[in-house]
């Protein structure tokens, strides 16, 4: 392995590692508690340099692809989350906080299971992509599409669906493309 392809690996290690450390309670409570651009910014930022440190790689793939699923898989809920608090804060009504991450006794919205359901589609799409097969990602559409087609109906559910599909599959598909890129 070149220097640039251990570089890349590293850089994607750590980025891993604070996608792990953004699921913890304790952390997540402190990114609401930003701005959400800085919420969703510094995550993109830092895969935005592994993606600068990757193009020089060659080799390694395999790591790469296990770890950018990892990343695709675990930072995008919280890049999601912080896009929807940014669409709530923009005048989007009703969009912001996944049922799961409210508190006892605040009102539950549309669309539970999201932080499930986002981890799965980011895992297909991600694997989908590195196994070049992209029609997997219209696999991934149509299931998540039928499945919340009920829900979608209640006010803010569709802006919902949308907005937190959108930023989670851009995620995905930024994380799986820097496998490809050390290939």
């Amino acid at each position: 392995m070149t220097a640039a392809t251990l570089a890349a690996l590293s850089a994607l290690t750590v980025l891993a590692l604070g996608c792990v450390l953004m699921w913890l309670p304790r952390v997540s409570r402190r990114l609401d508690e930003l701005p959400w651009w800085k919420s969703a910014g510094v995550p993109a930022l830092g895969l935005g340099v592994v993606a600068l440190l990757a193009t020089n790689a060659d080799g390694g793939f395999e790591y790469a692809g296990a770890l950018s699923v990892l990343v695709a898989v675990l930072g995008g809920g919280p890049v999601a989350t912080a896009v929807l608090r940014g669409a709530q804060r923009s005048g989007v009504p009703n969009v912001s906080y996944p049922a799961e991450t409210l508190e006892p006794g605040e009102p539950k919205t549309e669309l539970r299971g999201g932080l499930w359901i986002g981890a799965f589609e980011r895992a297909a799409l991600a694997a989908s992509l590195l196994a070049g097969q992209p029609g997997g990602i219209a696999v991934v559409v149509a299931i998540k599409g039928l499945g919340r087609y009920a829900e979608l109906k209640a006010p803010g559910a569709a802006e919902r669906f949308i907005i937190g599909t959108s930023a989670s599959f851009l995620w995905a598909a930024a994380a799986a493309g820097i496998a490809l890129l050390v290939r």
